[in-house]
């Protein structure tokens, strides 16, 4: 039973046909695209807008609840794995590795925000959860 004050999945689904609704694929979606935001403010530009998105929508749709962990944890995850490659710069591998963990990170992300807006969940690969 749901309280006059929680939203529950089917209310938040559209016309009932158990998809989220546009809003909650749109929030999810920029949950994802927001993750990119290394690129303008380096290190925790990608952990900032996630936060930001997820807690704004976080109680108001499960789907966007969902999304915006994932990013969350996703773009924490692999703020770590720049840190470790940057670290292995001092010995010439991380110079290969940056820049491959930059685009897995663009590219995921990327896929991450199609399959939101479509209205599918995305398990990001390589993911350390931290926010369960």
């Amino acid at each position: 039973m749901v309280e006059q004050g929680e939203v529950s999945q089917t209310q938040s689904n559209a016309e009932g046909t158990g998809k989220p609704s546009k809003d909650a694929c749109t929030w999810a979606m920029l949950c994802h695209i927001l993750g990119m935001g290394w690129l303008v403010v380096p290190a925790i530009g990608g952990i900032i807008g996630p936060l930001i998105a997820w807690q704004i929508k976080k109680d108001l749709d499960p789907f966007v609840n969902q999304n915006g962990k994932e990013a969350l944890n996703f773009q924490i995850s692999f703020l770590i794995y720049a840190i470790v490659a940057g670290l292995l710069c001092l010995t010439c591998i991380g110079f290969l590795l940056l820049p491959v963990v930059a685009i897995a990170d663009i590219v995921f992300a990327i896929i991450a925000a199609i399959k939101a807006a479509n209205g599918e969940t995305y398990r990001y690969p390589l993911t350390i959860r931290f926010i369960a």
